[in-house]
Protein backbone atom coordinates (compact mmCIF):
# COMPACT_ATOMS: atom_id res chain seq x y z
CA UNK A 1 0.00 0.00 0.00
CA UNK A 2 3.05 2.26 -0.33
CA UNK A 3 2.26 5.58 -2.02
CA UNK A 4 -1.36 5.57 -0.89
CA UNK A 5 -2.72 8.07 1.61
CA UNK A 6 -3.66 5.40 4.13
CA UNK A 7 -2.28 3.57 7.14
CA UNK A 8 -2.49 -0.09 8.14
CA UNK A 9 -3.16 -0.57 11.85
CA UNK A 10 -3.68 -3.94 13.49
CA UNK A 11 -6.83 -4.39 15.57
CA UNK A 12 -4.66 -5.78 18.37
CA UNK A 13 -2.72 -2.47 18.45
CA UNK A 14 -5.96 -0.49 18.64
CA UNK A 15 -7.28 -2.65 21.49
CA UNK A 16 -4.12 -1.94 23.48
CA UNK A 17 -5.55 1.55 24.04
CA UNK A 18 -8.09 -0.12 26.37
CA UNK A 19 -11.32 1.82 26.84
CA UNK A 20 -9.91 4.88 25.06
CA UNK A 21 -9.20 3.27 21.74
CA UNK A 22 -9.92 5.29 18.60
CA UNK A 23 -11.52 4.11 15.39
CA UNK A 24 -11.65 7.44 13.52
CA UNK A 25 -9.39 7.51 10.45
CA UNK A 26 -8.05 10.98 11.29
CA UNK A 27 -6.22 9.52 14.28
CA UNK A 28 -4.27 7.14 12.03
CA UNK A 29 -3.22 9.57 9.29
CA UNK A 30 0.40 8.93 8.34
CA UNK A 31 1.61 12.37 9.42
CA UNK A 32 0.13 11.89 12.89
CA UNK A 33 1.36 8.32 13.30
CA UNK A 34 4.88 9.51 12.36
CA UNK A 35 4.59 12.46 14.77
CA UNK A 36 3.59 10.19 17.66
CA UNK A 37 6.38 7.74 16.92
CA UNK A 38 8.99 10.52 16.76
CA UNK A 39 7.98 12.18 20.04
CA UNK A 40 7.18 9.01 21.97
CA UNK A 41 10.49 7.34 21.09
CA UNK A 42 12.51 10.05 22.85
CA UNK A 43 12.54 11.02 26.56
CA UNK A 44 9.28 12.81 27.30
CA UNK A 45 6.64 13.75 29.82
CA UNK A 46 2.90 13.48 29.44
CA UNK A 47 1.35 16.89 29.93
CA UNK A 48 -0.98 15.59 32.62
CA UNK A 49 2.01 14.41 34.68
CA UNK A 50 3.71 17.83 34.90
CA UNK A 51 0.80 19.96 36.12
CA UNK A 52 -0.01 21.25 39.60
CA UNK A 53 -3.73 20.66 39.18
CA UNK A 54 -5.81 18.59 36.75
CA UNK A 55 -6.23 20.10 33.31
CA UNK A 56 -9.80 21.37 33.09
CA UNK A 57 -12.17 23.45 31.01
CA UNK A 58 -13.97 26.58 32.06
CA UNK A 59 -17.69 27.16 32.00
CA UNK A 60 -20.13 29.89 30.98
CA UNK A 61 -22.24 31.12 33.91
CA UNK A 62 -25.92 31.52 33.06
CA UNK A 63 -26.33 34.55 30.79
CA UNK A 64 -29.83 35.02 32.18
CA UNK A 65 -28.41 35.83 35.62
CA UNK A 66 -27.37 39.46 35.31
CA UNK A 67 -25.59 39.37 38.67
CA UNK A 68 -22.92 37.13 37.09
CA UNK A 69 -21.80 39.79 34.59
CA UNK A 70 -20.81 43.44 34.43
CA UNK A 71 -17.78 43.24 36.71
CA UNK A 72 -14.06 43.61 36.01
CA UNK A 73 -13.02 39.98 35.50
CA UNK A 74 -12.16 39.29 31.85
CA UNK A 75 -14.09 36.33 30.44
CA UNK A 76 -11.83 34.76 27.83
CA UNK A 77 -13.49 33.02 24.89
CA UNK A 78 -12.23 31.38 21.69
CA UNK A 79 -12.11 34.66 19.75
CA UNK A 80 -9.83 36.16 22.40
CA UNK A 81 -7.28 33.37 22.11
CA UNK A 82 -5.01 33.62 19.08
CA UNK A 83 -1.67 32.08 18.20
CA UNK A 84 0.58 32.81 21.21
CA UNK A 85 -1.53 35.85 22.04
CA UNK A 86 -4.59 36.81 24.09
CA UNK A 87 -6.49 39.82 22.80
CA UNK A 88 -7.87 42.39 25.20
CA UNK A 89 -11.09 42.86 23.22
CA UNK A 90 -13.33 41.05 25.70
CA UNK A 91 -17.07 40.98 25.01
CA UNK A 92 -18.00 40.01 28.56
CA UNK A 93 -16.69 40.68 32.04
CA UNK A 94 -17.68 38.56 35.02
CA UNK A 95 -18.73 39.92 38.38
CA UNK A 96 -17.19 38.52 41.55
CA UNK A 97 -20.31 36.36 41.91
CA UNK A 98 -20.01 35.08 38.35
CA UNK A 99 -16.33 34.30 38.85
CA UNK A 100 -17.10 32.32 42.03
CA UNK A 101 -19.48 30.21 39.93
CA UNK A 102 -16.46 28.97 37.93
CA UNK A 103 -13.72 29.59 40.49
CA UNK A 104 -11.98 26.29 39.74
CA UNK A 105 -10.55 27.79 36.51
CA UNK A 106 -9.76 31.25 37.79
CA UNK A 107 -6.54 32.14 36.00
CA UNK A 108 -3.25 33.30 37.40
CA UNK A 109 -0.08 34.60 35.79
CA UNK A 110 1.90 31.75 34.20
CA UNK A 111 -1.09 29.58 33.35
CA UNK A 112 -1.32 28.25 29.80
CA UNK A 113 -4.68 28.22 28.02
CA UNK A 114 -5.60 26.28 24.88
CA UNK A 115 -8.70 26.13 22.71
CA UNK A 116 -10.20 22.63 22.47
CA UNK A 117 -13.46 23.16 20.54
CA UNK A 118 -14.01 24.83 17.18
CA UNK A 119 -15.95 24.64 13.95
CA UNK A 120 -12.75 23.84 12.05
CA UNK A 121 -9.40 22.31 12.96
CA UNK A 122 -7.53 25.62 12.78
CA UNK A 123 -9.58 26.99 15.71
CA UNK A 124 -8.38 24.36 18.17
CA UNK A 125 -4.85 24.26 19.63
CA UNK A 126 -4.55 28.03 19.84
CA UNK A 127 -2.33 28.43 22.87
CA UNK A 128 -1.07 31.38 24.90
CA UNK A 129 0.57 32.21 28.20
CA UNK A 130 -1.51 34.17 30.70
CA UNK A 131 0.21 37.43 31.73
CA UNK A 132 -0.28 39.83 34.61
CA UNK A 133 -1.97 42.28 32.23
CA UNK A 134 -4.80 39.79 31.63
CA UNK A 135 -5.66 39.53 35.31
CA UNK A 136 -8.20 39.01 36.75
CA UNK A 137 -9.61 36.53 34.22
CA UNK A 138 -11.42 33.23 33.69
CA UNK A 139 -12.23 30.99 30.70
CA UNK A 140 -15.26 29.40 29.06
CA UNK A 141 -15.92 25.75 28.23
CA UNK A 142 -14.08 25.86 24.88
CA UNK A 143 -10.72 26.46 26.56
CA UNK A 144 -8.58 24.40 28.96
CA UNK A 145 -6.41 25.70 31.77
CA UNK A 146 -2.93 24.18 32.13
CA UNK A 147 -0.94 25.07 35.25
CA UNK A 148 2.47 23.39 35.10
CA UNK A 149 4.68 22.39 38.02
CA UNK A 150 7.62 24.79 37.71
CA UNK A 151 9.88 22.52 39.74
CA UNK A 152 9.72 20.17 36.73
CA UNK A 153 9.08 22.38 33.72
CA UNK A 154 8.76 26.09 32.95
CA UNK A 155 5.50 27.44 31.47
CA UNK A 156 7.41 29.48 28.86
CA UNK A 157 8.90 26.25 27.48
CA UNK A 158 5.58 24.34 27.42
CA UNK A 159 3.80 27.29 25.82
CA UNK A 160 6.49 27.62 23.13
CA UNK A 161 6.29 23.87 22.47
CA UNK A 162 2.49 23.89 22.14
CA UNK A 163 2.71 26.85 19.74
CA UNK A 164 5.19 25.03 17.52
CA UNK A 165 4.69 22.45 14.80
CA UNK A 166 5.08 19.47 17.12
CA UNK A 167 2.89 20.55 20.01
CA UNK A 168 0.14 22.09 17.89
CA UNK A 169 -0.03 19.08 15.59
CA UNK A 170 -0.06 16.69 18.55
CA UNK A 171 -3.14 18.43 19.91
CA UNK A 172 -4.77 18.19 16.49
CA UNK A 173 -3.72 14.55 16.22
CA UNK A 174 -5.68 13.80 19.40
CA UNK A 175 -8.69 15.89 18.32
CA UNK A 176 -11.97 14.33 17.21
CA UNK A 177 -13.22 15.41 13.78
CA UNK A 178 -16.93 15.50 14.59
CA UNK A 179 -19.41 18.22 13.61
CA UNK A 180 -17.31 20.40 15.88
CA UNK A 181 -13.63 19.53 16.10
CA UNK A 182 -12.92 18.89 19.76
CA UNK A 183 -10.60 17.58 22.45
CA UNK A 184 -11.37 16.58 26.01
CA UNK A 185 -9.27 17.17 29.12
CA UNK A 186 -8.06 13.57 29.24
CA UNK A 187 -6.76 13.83 25.68
CA UNK A 188 -4.97 17.11 26.40
CA UNK A 189 -3.39 15.43 29.44
CA UNK A 190 -1.94 12.74 27.17
CA UNK A 191 -0.02 15.20 24.97
CA UNK A 192 3.63 14.16 24.73
CA UNK A 193 6.07 16.90 25.80
CA UNK A 194 9.78 16.34 25.01
CA UNK A 195 12.08 16.35 28.05
CA UNK A 196 14.71 19.07 27.89
CA UNK A 197 17.20 20.42 30.44
CA UNK A 198 16.35 23.26 32.81
CA UNK A 199 19.24 25.20 31.25
CA UNK A 200 17.53 25.08 27.86
CA UNK A 201 14.19 26.00 29.40
CA UNK A 202 15.74 29.02 31.09
CA UNK A 203 17.06 30.21 27.72
CA UNK A 204 13.53 29.99 26.35
CA UNK A 205 12.15 31.80 29.42
CA UNK A 206 14.66 34.66 28.99
CA UNK A 207 13.66 35.08 25.35
CA UNK A 208 9.95 35.04 26.14
CA UNK A 209 10.31 37.54 29.01
CA UNK A 210 12.14 39.97 26.68
CA UNK A 211 9.37 39.54 24.11
CA UNK A 212 6.70 40.41 26.66
CA UNK A 213 8.70 43.45 27.80
CA UNK A 214 8.59 44.66 24.20
CA UNK A 215 4.83 44.08 24.20
CA UNK A 216 4.51 46.32 27.24
CA UNK A 217 6.59 49.01 25.53
CA UNK A 218 4.34 48.70 22.49
CA UNK A 219 1.23 49.00 24.63
CA UNK A 220 2.56 52.17 26.29
CA UNK A 221 3.24 53.81 22.91
CA UNK A 222 -0.27 52.97 21.73
CA UNK A 223 -1.79 54.30 24.95
CA UNK A 224 0.07 57.59 24.47
CA UNK A 225 -1.42 57.86 20.96
CA UNK A 226 -4.86 57.02 22.30
CA UNK A 227 -4.58 59.63 25.07
CA UNK A 228 -3.47 62.28 22.57
CA UNK A 229 -6.59 61.62 20.54
CA UNK A 230 -8.99 61.39 23.47
CA UNK A 231 -7.49 64.51 25.01
CA UNK A 232 -8.83 66.43 22.04
CA UNK A 233 -11.87 64.39 21.01
CA UNK A 234 -13.43 63.63 24.38
CA UNK A 235 -16.74 61.95 23.60
CA UNK A 236 -17.46 60.12 26.85
CA UNK A 237 -21.25 59.85 27.02
CA UNK A 238 -23.61 59.74 29.98
CA UNK A 239 -25.50 56.43 29.93
CA UNK A 240 -27.53 57.08 33.09
CA UNK A 241 -30.64 57.91 31.06
CA UNK A 242 -32.13 55.33 28.70
CA UNK A 243 -35.29 57.21 27.73
CA UNK A 244 -35.72 59.39 24.68
CA UNK A 245 -38.74 60.80 22.85
CA UNK A 246 -38.74 61.18 19.10
CA UNK A 247 -41.48 61.88 16.60
CA UNK A 248 -42.17 59.44 13.77
CA UNK A 249 -40.69 62.02 11.41
CA UNK A 250 -37.43 62.12 13.34
CA UNK A 251 -37.24 58.38 13.90
CA UNK A 252 -38.55 55.75 11.49
CA UNK A 253 -39.08 58.15 8.57
CA UNK A 254 -35.52 59.41 8.95
CA UNK A 255 -33.69 56.15 9.64
CA UNK A 256 -36.07 53.30 8.77
CA UNK A 257 -35.51 51.88 12.26
CA UNK A 258 -38.19 51.16 14.86
CA UNK A 259 -36.12 49.31 17.48
CA UNK A 260 -35.88 51.35 20.68
CA UNK A 261 -32.17 50.61 21.24
CA UNK A 262 -31.29 52.57 18.10
CA UNK A 263 -32.55 55.77 19.75
CA UNK A 264 -30.74 55.50 23.08
CA UNK A 265 -29.82 59.04 24.27
CA UNK A 266 -26.11 58.21 24.35
CA UNK A 267 -26.01 58.17 20.56
CA UNK A 268 -27.48 61.68 20.33
CA UNK A 269 -24.87 62.80 22.88
CA UNK A 270 -22.13 61.24 20.75
CA UNK A 271 -23.18 63.00 17.56
CA UNK A 272 -23.71 66.30 19.38
CA UNK A 273 -20.12 66.15 20.64
CA UNK A 274 -18.77 65.14 17.21
CA UNK A 275 -20.55 68.13 15.64
CA UNK A 276 -17.96 70.38 17.33
CA UNK A 277 -15.20 68.94 15.12
CA UNK A 278 -14.49 68.74 11.41
CA UNK A 279 -15.96 65.38 10.38
CA UNK A 280 -16.30 63.30 7.24
CA UNK A 281 -18.32 60.19 6.42
CA UNK A 282 -16.12 57.12 6.25
CA UNK A 283 -17.19 56.08 2.75
CA UNK A 284 -19.38 57.07 -0.17
CA UNK A 285 -18.88 59.86 -2.71
CA UNK A 286 -17.68 62.42 -0.16
CA UNK A 287 -16.08 59.91 2.19
CA UNK A 288 -12.52 59.36 3.33
CA UNK A 289 -12.02 55.86 1.92
CA UNK A 290 -12.91 53.54 -0.89
CA UNK A 291 -14.54 50.36 0.41
CA UNK A 292 -14.13 47.00 -1.29
CA UNK A 293 -15.47 43.57 -0.40
CA UNK A 294 -13.67 40.27 -0.77
CA UNK A 295 -15.25 36.83 -1.33
CA UNK A 296 -16.91 34.14 0.79
CA UNK A 297 -16.13 30.84 -0.97
CA UNK A 298 -17.71 28.43 1.54
CA UNK A 299 -16.12 25.73 3.65
CA UNK A 300 -16.22 23.21 0.80
CA UNK A 301 -13.23 25.04 -0.69
CA UNK A 302 -11.12 24.92 2.48
CA UNK A 303 -7.91 22.92 2.13
CA UNK A 304 -4.46 22.51 3.68
CA UNK A 305 -2.44 24.03 0.81
CA UNK A 306 -3.01 27.09 -1.32
CA UNK A 307 -3.78 30.75 -0.60
CA UNK A 308 -4.14 31.61 3.11
CA UNK A 309 -7.76 32.53 3.92
CA UNK A 310 -8.06 35.17 6.65
CA UNK A 311 -11.29 35.45 8.63
CA UNK A 312 -12.46 37.85 11.34
CA UNK A 313 -11.28 35.43 14.04
CA UNK A 314 -7.72 35.77 12.68
CA UNK A 315 -7.61 39.57 13.01
CA UNK A 316 -7.33 42.05 15.84
CA UNK A 317 -6.19 45.67 15.86
CA UNK A 318 -2.57 44.70 16.53
CA UNK A 319 -1.92 41.65 14.40
CA UNK A 320 -3.12 39.02 11.94
CA UNK A 321 -2.72 35.37 12.90
CA UNK A 322 -1.89 33.50 9.71
CA UNK A 323 -4.54 30.79 9.28
CA UNK A 324 -4.20 27.10 8.52
CA UNK A 325 -7.18 27.27 6.18
CA UNK A 326 -6.17 27.73 2.56
CA UNK A 327 -8.07 28.23 -0.72
CA UNK A 328 -7.30 26.84 -4.20
CA UNK A 329 -5.15 29.14 -6.32
CA UNK A 330 -7.88 29.05 -8.97
CA UNK A 331 -10.68 29.98 -6.54
CA UNK A 332 -11.28 33.04 -8.75
CA UNK A 333 -9.62 34.45 -11.84
CA UNK A 334 -6.75 36.82 -10.99
CA UNK A 335 -6.94 35.98 -7.29
CA UNK A 336 -3.99 38.28 -6.60
CA UNK A 337 -6.30 41.26 -7.11
CA UNK A 338 -7.95 40.29 -3.81
CA UNK A 339 -4.67 40.35 -1.87
CA UNK A 340 -4.58 43.14 0.75
CA UNK A 341 -1.98 45.76 -0.09
CA UNK A 342 0.26 47.74 2.27
CA UNK A 343 -1.71 50.45 4.13
CA UNK A 344 -5.07 48.81 3.42
CA UNK A 345 -7.27 48.85 6.53
CA UNK A 346 -9.13 45.59 7.15
CA UNK A 347 -12.42 46.38 8.87
CA UNK A 348 -14.80 43.74 10.22
CA UNK A 349 -18.52 43.94 9.47
CA UNK A 350 -19.73 40.55 10.75
CA UNK A 351 -19.38 38.74 14.07
CA UNK A 352 -17.00 40.92 16.07
CA UNK A 353 -17.80 44.11 14.19
CA UNK A 354 -15.69 47.23 14.10
CA UNK A 355 -12.19 45.71 14.35
CA UNK A 356 -9.71 47.71 12.27
CA UNK A 357 -6.21 46.53 11.34
CA UNK A 358 -3.75 48.36 9.09
CA UNK A 359 -1.86 45.99 6.78
CA UNK A 360 1.87 46.62 7.28
CA UNK A 361 3.13 44.93 4.10
CA UNK A 362 1.62 43.54 0.88
CA UNK A 363 0.02 40.18 1.68
CA UNK A 364 -0.40 37.05 -0.40
CA UNK A 365 -3.70 36.08 1.17
CA UNK A 366 -7.44 36.40 0.67
CA UNK A 367 -9.75 37.75 3.34
CA UNK A 368 -13.33 36.68 3.90
CA UNK A 369 -16.18 38.95 2.81
CA UNK A 370 -16.68 39.82 6.49
CA UNK A 371 -13.52 41.93 6.28
CA UNK A 372 -13.90 45.08 4.21
CA UNK A 373 -10.84 46.62 2.53
CA UNK A 374 -10.59 50.36 3.19
CA UNK A 375 -8.12 52.49 1.21
CA UNK A 376 -7.54 56.19 1.91
CA UNK A 377 -8.59 58.48 -0.92
CA UNK A 378 -6.38 61.42 0.06
CA UNK A 379 -3.57 61.18 2.62
CA UNK A 380 -3.37 64.98 2.67
CA UNK A 381 -6.71 64.87 4.52
CA UNK A 382 -6.28 61.86 6.81
CA UNK A 383 -3.43 59.48 7.65
CA UNK A 384 -3.92 55.72 7.62
CA UNK A 385 -2.54 55.11 11.13
CA UNK A 386 -4.67 57.91 12.55
CA UNK A 387 -7.82 56.56 10.88
CA UNK A 388 -7.08 53.04 12.14
CA UNK A 389 -6.87 54.34 15.70
CA UNK A 390 -10.17 56.23 15.31
CA UNK A 391 -11.91 53.16 13.86
CA UNK A 392 -10.88 51.17 16.94
CA UNK A 393 -11.99 53.94 19.32
CA UNK A 394 -15.26 54.17 21.30
CA UNK A 395 -16.44 56.79 18.77
CA UNK A 396 -16.81 54.16 16.07
CA UNK A 397 -17.63 51.30 18.45
CA UNK A 398 -20.70 53.25 19.65
CA UNK A 399 -21.81 53.81 16.06
CA UNK A 400 -21.37 50.09 15.38
CA UNK A 401 -23.38 49.27 18.50
CA UNK A 402 -26.21 51.55 17.39
CA UNK A 403 -26.37 50.20 13.83
CA UNK A 404 -26.21 46.52 14.81
CA UNK A 405 -28.48 46.68 17.87
CA UNK A 406 -31.27 44.11 18.01
CA UNK A 407 -29.42 41.51 15.91
CA UNK A 408 -28.74 38.00 17.28
CA UNK A 409 -25.64 37.74 15.09
CA UNK A 410 -23.94 41.06 14.56
CA UNK A 411 -23.90 42.27 10.96
CA UNK A 412 -22.94 45.82 10.07
CA UNK A 413 -24.34 46.81 6.70
CA UNK A 414 -21.77 48.38 4.35
CA UNK A 415 -24.34 51.10 3.60
CA UNK A 416 -24.31 52.00 7.32
CA UNK A 417 -20.52 51.73 7.53
CA UNK A 418 -20.21 54.31 4.76
CA UNK A 419 -22.11 56.79 6.96
CA UNK A 420 -19.86 56.38 10.01
CA UNK A 421 -18.82 59.83 11.25
CA UNK A 422 -15.04 60.33 11.54
CA UNK A 423 -13.48 63.38 13.27
CA UNK A 424 -10.51 64.69 11.27
CA UNK A 425 -7.96 66.61 13.35
CA UNK A 426 -5.24 69.02 12.27
CA UNK A 427 -2.56 67.25 10.18
CA UNK A 428 0.23 68.01 12.67
CA UNK A 429 -1.77 66.33 15.43
CA UNK A 430 -2.48 63.37 13.15
CA UNK A 431 1.25 63.02 12.44
CA UNK A 432 2.06 63.03 16.15
CA UNK A 433 -0.56 60.35 16.82
CA UNK A 434 0.48 58.30 13.77
CA UNK A 435 4.16 58.33 14.84
CA UNK A 436 3.23 56.78 18.21
CA UNK A 437 1.03 54.18 16.52
CA UNK A 438 3.83 53.25 14.11
CA UNK A 439 6.35 52.91 16.95
CA UNK A 440 3.85 50.73 18.82
CA UNK A 441 3.49 48.40 15.84
CA UNK A 442 7.25 48.25 15.33
CA UNK A 443 7.78 47.14 18.92
CA UNK A 444 4.96 44.62 18.68
CA UNK A 445 6.47 43.11 15.53
CA UNK A 446 9.82 42.76 17.34
CA UNK A 447 8.02 41.08 20.23
CA UNK A 448 6.21 38.72 17.87
CA UNK A 449 9.45 37.79 16.13
CA UNK A 450 11.12 37.10 19.50
CA UNK A 451 8.27 34.77 20.50
CA UNK A 452 8.63 33.03 17.15
CA UNK A 453 12.35 32.58 17.86
CA UNK A 454 11.50 30.83 21.14
CA UNK A 455 9.11 28.50 19.31
CA UNK A 456 11.67 27.80 16.58
CA UNK A 457 14.39 27.08 19.14
CA UNK A 458 12.17 24.44 20.78
CA UNK A 459 11.56 22.85 17.38
CA UNK A 460 15.32 22.84 16.68
CA UNK A 461 16.01 21.16 20.03
CA UNK A 462 13.56 18.39 19.07
CA UNK A 463 14.95 18.01 15.55
CA UNK A 464 18.65 18.40 16.41
CA UNK A 465 19.88 19.06 19.96
CA UNK A 466 19.68 21.68 22.71
CA UNK A 467 23.14 23.18 22.16
CA UNK A 468 22.45 23.81 18.48
CA UNK A 469 19.14 25.44 19.38
CA UNK A 470 20.73 27.65 22.08
CA UNK A 471 23.51 28.84 19.74
CA UNK A 472 20.95 29.70 17.06
CA UNK A 473 18.75 31.52 19.56
CA UNK A 474 21.67 33.60 20.87
CA UNK A 475 22.58 34.62 17.31
CA UNK A 476 19.00 35.62 16.54
CA UNK A 477 18.66 37.66 19.73
CA UNK A 478 21.78 39.68 18.85
CA UNK A 479 19.69 41.32 16.10
CA UNK A 480 17.29 42.89 18.62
Amino acid sequence: MDGLECSEIRWSEIKEQASNYRLDSHYYEKKYVALNQKLSSSPHWLLGDIVLKPIQTGHTPSMSNSSYYGGKIAFIKTDNLRTNHITNSFNHFLSDEGNREISRTELREGDIITTIIGATEDVIARTALVLAEHMPANINQNIVQIRVNESIVLPEYVNSYLNGIYGRNYLRYLSRQTEQVNLNCQEVSSVVVPKVSMNFQNNIRECVIKAYQLQQDSKREFEIADKLFKGIVNVDVDCSSSITCKSLKNSMKASGRLDAEYYHPKYDMLFNKLSKFITYPLGGRNGLVNIQKSIEPGSEYYQEDGIPFIRVSDVDKFEISMPNIKLPHDIVANAEKLYPKKDTILFSKDGSVGIAHKVQEDMKAITSSALLHLTIKNTDVILTDYLTLVLNSPIVQLQAERDTSGAIIQHWKPSDIEKVVIPVLDMEVQKEIAAKVQESFKLRQESKRMLECAVKAVEMAIESDENTAIRWLEQELEVF
